[in-house]
């Protein structure tokens, strides 16, 4: 029996960046942009009609919270997973997502391989989550553990375990430039330094981005055209 795609529904206001979801989307094997909705009233119908299996949500709705309709969408028991796509950055909205339950939250502008990967995760998380509901009631506590990406967390801090197309050795030698970075180095910075194309250090920086072992933000260079800045947590 063939795998069915992972439906993905779009909650976005501004369609322009809506378009630009879609076309990552479109860009990741095993999922599919269903639809995209600007609003309230057509997020609940949508949801409604096309049950996804994951929305992508922002927070700020000219009619809405998006926090609001994750609440809501909790309260009603829908068998939708949500990652939050979002500029809000205030502690109490990333706690609050969290506390509801999201899968991930995804701080704006979108990154592609920041996005891929958090799509691949809930790729596997919905595989393992498919193979246990096959005839299965109750699970074990290792079961348990590998949705909730226990393993996968150890994994990732282990070097002998690392996403296709990152190499230990140029990882070590980014963490080693950004840790001498101070206020923050730009991915064309860090490529300049290690001697790689710009492509594969905003690959490496990303990758160290999702699994905390740096962090990012914006800066505004003299033209005024935002920036992603890399830097040491801490």
């Amino acid at each position: 029996m063939e795998k069915r795609d992972i439906e993905v529904l779009i909650v976005e206001d501004d369609l322009r960046i809506a378009e630009i979801q879609k076309r990552f989307i479109e860009q990741i094997e095993g999922f599919q942009a269903v639809g995209i909705a600007a609003g309230y009233v057509d997020a609940i119908t949508l949801i409604e009609i096309l049950k996804p299996d994951l929305l992508l949500l922002d927070v700020y709705f000219p009619d809405m919270n998006g926090l609001e309709l994750l609440r809501e969408l909790k309260l009603q028991s829908k068998q939708t997973d949500v990652i939050m796509i979002t500029a809000t950055r205030e502690i109490e909205k990333v706690q609050e997502a969290i506390s509801i339950g999201v899968f991930d939250y995804i701080i704006k502008p979108l990154v592609f391989e920041r996005f891929k990967q958090s799509l691949l995760r809930y790729q596997d998380y919905h595989e393992k989550l498919s193979q246990l509901g096959k005839g299965n009631h109750v699970i074990t506590q290792q079961q348990v553990d590998k949705l909730l990406r226990k393993e996968t967390t150890e994994l990732n801090n282990d070097k002998s375990y690392l996403p296709k197309g990152i190499d230990p050795l140029t990882l070590e030698k980014v963490m080693e430039v950004i840790g001498k970075g101070g206020a923050g180095l730009t991915a064309e910075s860090v490529a300049n330094e290690i001697g790689v194309s710009r492509t594969t250090a905003r690959r490496y920086l990303e990758h160290l981005v999702s699994i905390e072992k740096i962090e990012a933000d914006l800066t505004y260079g003299s033209v005024g055209r935002p920036e992603r800045v890399y830097m040491s947590i801490g």
